[in-house]
């Protein structure tokens, strides 16, 4: 299950990386901001995974 959670969390963030950077090449500022905020959801959900691994230990 954490693999699959830390390959969630890297889709999140690079699927938020592509849409902010589409929402700056059209001057989209909400789509600029969606891609932000899924980019911060992955680096939470994979923080979330590194402390799940860390506690395992």
């Amino acid at each position: 299950m954490s693999g699959e959670e830390k390959v969630r969390a890297k889709k999140e963030q690079a699927r938020g990386k592509a849409k902010e950077a589409m929402g700056r090449a059209v001057g989209n500022e909400r789509l600029t901001a969606k891609g932000r905020a899924e980019q911060v959801k992955g680096d939470v959900r994979d923080a979330k995974e590194k402390i799940k691994d860390t506690l395992k230990d």
